[in-house]
């Protein structure tokens, strides 16, 4: 398991998979308005992509991807030199699949499936020969799917693939104890289980190749996060490594080689940002592969068959690679030719021979092709949103804001494709503008297509997305600078971040909405009680309203990280640390709203549970404070269907033109698919009641 994605997805939001589109934007010195440029449907912004997450087998023979199949994403498998005679692998009907990957058999197809958003997802493995034969002889040879995990509420999540064992994957599972994730040994083919390791009280497991167990890691009296090494099942009872609190998001073993010689370890300790090493196991040398003044690493390239590094990345304001192998040197300078996207390997095969690459921009579509290595040639074979060619998409603006103390906020601006006649940058006449606030808060805001901005610009908002303290992927010392800060300094920077946009004309001052998902909606509950005069009005999506009832129900498998908000929010364990949790609580304030809030949940969230917004909503109605509360009874931490996803953009555009002004599409039948509910506050959104069918 990698540890950082424990510590790391805290108050993330998952909304589905989202879609990137194409566009002609109106070019700098051509005079236009809104009434020249047409509103971008929603169903086309928010529902399914056409096609999308594009894979090659591992024999190179065949093709994947996702694509709705009857209104419902599904695996579709094509020969590579047919890809028009594709067929359906999987038949989910209802949410819609997300995850999904070859085996490395490349007969077995496996993906991942929750309930309702509750994220205690099954792994599930469809054998595609038993498929074929069933297909063409109408009847099966053989089972064509299992269910490899069938533990009635336990969550099982991929631990480890390898070429080693093809027909085989390692999976943990807390089916035992829900805090904890054992290490299973699994046959795809025949659901088979071994249990390899249990769990006695670990963050997680790093693991190799051989399938063998090398690390385990927890923390310690003093916070810090400890690496242990594996000897079969027994655990070392000396710390490896021990990683300073100060470093736990930063400093983490990512992998080995395919030898199980070499460590590959990101670390911050000996700097600000993350580096990228490698440490020889037996002589134990440790030479540095890449360092970023200014970003950590956030990827890396290996070769498919060593696992030996061969490319680093770093974001900083937008994606960079440093080429550590020359062998793919030539691979990727001319992969840059084709296409003026950032260039995404997304499969290579066993061989090496054929890579599948996606091409990411701002305002265009996600372009998949199909490159031939010996040929050097890259074949187009499809984009995801080909119903968004020809649409009026904005681009998005790195930007460097500068909080009252002097750190550096990297941000994200995207103005309506009218409003900058002169490419400068900035509008010609200062727009309302929406705050739109990432979760985490333990994650970032980076370059690339963004449905929200695309939708909202189109609408005719600035949209700025900024990086606060305690963002991920710009060193150490940013994030620690929002250790105990939620609603303190991380709250000032979005507000340094708004007075900069007003300055700088872009923003009308009083017409400026805060929105946001998971930590993104508990900073609007701030900005709306903390700060009642800053904005025109919120939209809360699955926000905490109260830290220590947040805290008090987190899904059971955090608990073996609760350091990780003991030492960053507040200790619950404490009268000083709950004394600050109850002062940064929206829910102890709220008799200082002033301005409309929109909240929205999803019933099954198993972060932040349904009770953060009934208790806000209802302390709200007992005063009389007007609310809107919209509720989702199948979907949990952020909106995976996209009927629902539709609906609540319907409610939350309509909710934003009545309060800072811009335009909008009628709600119509957006709501007709979708389980939408609006408990209280129905009148707050334009059309909502007809939409509803209520009197």
């Amino acid at each position: 398991m990698n540890i950082k994605s424990i510590l790391a997805t805290a108050c993330g939001l998952s909304i589905g998979i989202t879609a990137a589109s194409s566009g002609a934007p109106i070019e700098p010195g051509n005079r236009a308005g809104p009434e020249d440029v047409e509103i971008i449907p929603r169903d086309v912004l928010f529902g399914n992509p056409e096609r999308a997450s594009f894979r090659a087998s591992p024999d190179g023979n065949y093709v994947s991807w996702l694509a709705p199949l009857d209104g419902v994403l599904n695996v579709f498998v094509a020969p590579i030199n047919d890809i028009d005679n594709a067929i359906a692998v999987t038949k989910d009907d209802y949410r819609g699949i997300r995850q999904y990957f070859w085996s490395e058999n490349g007969t077995h197809i496996i993906y991942l499936q929750d309930k309702g958003g509750d994220e205690n997802f099954h792994v599930y493995s469809v054998n595609l020969k038993a498929l074929a034969r069933e297909r063409a002889h109408g009847h099966a040879h053989g089972k064509t799917h299992f269910e490899l995990t069938p533990f009635e509420g336990a969550r099982a999540q991929i631990q480890q693939t390898s070429k080693q064992f093809p027909n085989h994957i390692l999976v943990g599972i807390n089916n035992r104890n829900p805090q904890l994730f054992d290490i299973y040994k699994v046959n795809i083919t025949n659901g088979d289980m071994d249990l390899i390791l249990e769990n006695e009280g670990y963050l997680g497991f790093n693991t190799d190749d051989n399938f063998k167990v090398r690390f385990a890691a927890k923390y310690d009296a003093e916070g810090s996060v400890v690496y242990y090494e594996v000897n079969g099942t027994t655990v070392s009872d000396t710390p490896y490594l021990t990683v300073p609190n100060a470093d736990s998001l930063t400093t983490q073993i990512v992998g080995f080689n395919a030898t199980g010689d070499k460590l590959y370890l990101i670390d911050s300790r000996t700097g600000n940002t993350a580096a990228l090493f490698e440490r020889d196991l037996e002589t134990g040398q440790t030479d540095l592969i890449f360092e970023h003044p200014l970003a950590d690493v956030s990827g890396v390239i290996s070769h498919p068959e060593t696992q030996e590094i061969e490319a680093v990345a770093a974001n900083y304001l937008r994606t960079e690679w440093q080429i550590v192998d020359d062998s793919i040197k030539g691979d990727l300078d001319y992969l840059r030719s084709v296409q003026d996207g950032e260039v995404n390997i997304t499969s290579r095969v066993k061989d090496d021979t054929i890579w599948t690459i996606a091409y990411t921009r701002d305002d265009g579509p996600v372009e998949y092709y199909i490159y031939d290595r010996a040929e050097q040639k890259a074949q187009y074979v499809f984009s995801n949103r080909p119903d968004l060619d020809d649409l009026p998409l904005a681009k998005m603006h790195p930007t460097i804001i500068t909080s009252r103390d002097d750190l550096t906020l990297v941000s994200y601006l995207t103005l309506p494709v009218w409003s900058d006649t002169d490419g400068d940058t900035r509008p010609d006449e200062a727009l309302p503008m929406v705050l739109l606030v990432h979760g985490g808060p333990w994650a970032r805001d980076q370059w690339g297509y963004n449905s929200m901005h695309q939708w909202l610009s189109n609408r005719g908002y600035a949209v700025l997305s900024v990086n606060f303290r305690g963002s991920t992927g710009f060193g150490k010392d940013f994030i620690n600078a929002g250790n105990f800060e939620w609603a303190g300094k991380m709250h000032d920077d979005l507000l340094d971040a708004v007075d900069w946009a007003v300055e700088e004309g872009i923003a009308i001052e009083d017409r400026v909405a805060i929105m946001g998902g998971s930590y993104g909606g508990y900073a609007t509950l701030v900005g709306l009680t903390f700060t009642p005069e800053e904005f025109a009005c919120g939209v809360d999506i699955v926000g905490p309203s109260n830290l220590v009832t947040l805290l008090n129900t987190i899904p059971p498998y955090w608990k073996p990280a609760m350091e990780l908000f003991n030492t960053r929010v507040g200790n619950l364990s404490t009268d000083e640390g709950l004394a600050l949790l109850e002062s940064r609580s929206p829910l102890n304030f709220i008799d200082k709203i002033q301005r409309p809030l929109l909240i929205a949940q999803g019933a099954n969230d198993p972060r932040v549970k349904q009770s953060e917004a009934d208790q806000i909503v209802e302390a709200m109605v007992a005063k009389n404070i007007p609310v809107t509360y919209v509720l989702f009874p199948d979907e949990g931490h952020g909106f995976a269907r996209p009927e629902n996803r539709t609906a609540f953009n319907a409610a939350a555009e309509a909710f934003l033109a009545q309060h800072i002004g811009g335009r909008y599409q009628p709600i119509d039948d957006d709501f007709n698919d979708s389980t939408i509910q609006i408990p209280t506050g129905a009148d707050g959104i334009p059309g909502a009641k007809d939409a509803l069918g209520n009197d």
